[in-house]
């Protein structure tokens, strides 16, 4: 490549990711997933676009992988230990049985009403059947709902693909009258489960241990070497035959856990190189199809979608969760909020890759597939929530850290609404007695922002800022709870602030 040509694919490239991020801008005030206009920026400056020509499947799937990688460690280090711990168990069984009931009911689906021969249908079921980590990331934290239904969604969602990637692997490499029976199968998945987790468990171990005792020149080197030591999880698996993607993501899910330096600057690091990742992914998969082939598919990809969305996600969702005794209305959010995004169109290009006969017809209908169900399900999240009762309207939001005074410190700046109907209204800030260091900074009321004192009375419709630490963080949020229950006497009331999920189990 001649300088010029560098120059010019800078260029294009730099244009590319800053329209990519104009569209997510666009997305957000639209209400739309940013997929798809991440989606719809690949698709434009293709070849029945502005020209550019990619079409090597290959390359597509070795780069979609890395960037799935990425985002998968970005998810891990973003996510609290406490929210999924005891949701392991269920998280699992979604993502292994859920996942093979899904592809059976999926696969009958596509051979009943498609006329596929089995073989087809049991690899585009497995292409589907796995809901997307950075769909599931993107939209469910920016949701008011309880912490058990968004930390079981996202323990799935970071666990599922293993499963369904091994799944993919083996229909795409094997004939029709070669496909292995469930022992190998079983085999297979567990070695990979089991060498996999096992290395991004031990690797992020190694990682927390080293940059705790480990000097650094320089502030920015934390975030690169914590990200580094997940993709080195990533690598370290895949090449023992092991599953990366779980690696990746247990990895970033111990280290984000961990007791780390600079901390805030790594989450806010991990955050951008997702972003670029999903952008970089999108795009690049936007340019891998052929927009005049599509039409073709709409009508597969609409049925194949709807055995997905109202037969095998309720059904293995139910199945898997019976044990668990989830109530039936946070059972029929999990089906929703089944999404799917860039792992089904990545695993879409490894029966490509093998050559395998039909596969471009897969692709187009895996593209059609995600591009119309995420238009159908994402907006859709929050009325679901709320049709189900599930949505808290006071529920504590956590956001992005990025000072360096509140990194020094470790701090979480929270916030919370008081709403209608709250006994936290007519409450004084002095009467809050939050745990120390908390420290209630802010007031934003009816667009006006106070600065409170001791005697400043709270008011319902209230959006409260505060600053915790880590240690506290979880007694500050109980006696919030608490007095938005019962008031300034609370805890003479025998009310301490237990989340609801604690209490209907303990």
């Amino acid at each position: 490549m001649t300088l010029p040509d560098l120059y010019l694919a800078l260029l294009v490239g730099g244009t590319v990711l800053l329209a990519s991020i104009a569209a997510a801008r666009a997305a957000h005030r639209l209400g739309l997933p940013s997929l798809l206009l991440f989606l719809a920026v690949g698709v434009i400056a293709g070849e029945d676009g502005l020209g550019l020509d990619f079409d090597d499947a290959q390359l597509a799937q070795a780069l979609g992988t890395a960037a799935l990688a990425v985002i998968l460690v970005e998810g891990g280090l973003t996510t609290r230990w406490g929210d999924v711990r005891r949701l392991l168990a269920p998280a699992g069984v979604l993502a292994t049985a859920g996942v093979a009931v899904s592809v059976a009911v999926t696969a009958a689906g596509a051979h009943w009403l498609l006329g596929m021969d089995w073989h087809l249908a049991l690899l585009l079921g497995a292409i589907v059947s796995s809901t997307d980590a950075a769909a599931v990331f993107a939209v469910l934290r920016s949701l008011p709902l309880p912490q058990k239904v968004t930390g079981l969604v996202e323990a799935e969602s970071g666990f599922n693909d293993a499963p369904t990637i091994i799944l993919v692997l083996i229909f795409a490499t094997t004939s029709a009258g070669d496909l292995p029976g469930p022992a190998p199968v079983l085999g297979n998945l567990l070695y990979q489960l089991l060498v996999g987790g096992t290395l991004g468990v031990l690797i992020g171990r190694l990682g927390a241990a080293a940059l705790r005792h480990i000097a650094l020149p320089a502030t920015g080197l934390y975030p690169l070497a914590t990200v580094g030591f997940g993709i080195v999880a990533f690598a370290a698996a895949g090449a023992a035959g092991a599953s990366g993607i779980i690696a990746a993501y247990l990895s970033g899910l111990v280290l984000g856990n961990a007791e780390l330096p600079h901390r805030a600057a790594t989450r806010s690091f991990a955050e951008g190189a997702g972003w670029l990742a999903q952008i970089g992914l999108f795009v690049m998969l936007g340019l891998l199809v052929d927009p005049s082939e599509l039409p073709a598919a709409i009508l597969p990809a609409l049925l194949v979608g709807l055995v997905l969305l109202l037969a095998a996600r309720p059904v293995s969702v139910a199945l898997c969760l019976l044990p668990f005794r989830v109530p039936w209305r946070e059972q029929a959010f999990i089906s929703w909020a089944g999404l799917r995004g860039a792992v089904p169109i990545v695993l879409a290009t490894f029966p490509i890759v093998e050559g395998v006969t039909g596969a471009d017809d897969v692709l187009n209908i895996v593209f059609v597939l995600v591009v119309l169900f995420t238009l159908i399900q994402g907006p859709a999240l929050p009325a679901v929530a709320r049709r189900l009762g599930l949505t808290r309207p006071d529920t504590l939001r956590e956001i992005q850290v990025e000072t360096a005074p509140l990194d020094v410190l470790d701090a979480d700046l929270l916030t919370v609404s008081v709403p209608p109907g709250s006994r936290l209204h007519g409450v004084t800030v002095a009467e809050l007695r939050l745990p120390r260091p908390t420290v209630l900074t802010l007031i934003v009321r009816a667009g006006v922002t106070l600065v409170p004192d001791r005697d400043t009375v709270l008011r319902a419709g209230d959006e409260l800022l505060l600053i915790t630490t880590p240690p506290v963080r979880e007694a500050a949020e109980r006696r919030l709870r608490a007095l938005g229950r019962r008031g300034r006497l609370a805890r003479w009331l025998g009310e301490h602030g237990v989340p609801e999920d604690d209490a209907r189990t303990g």
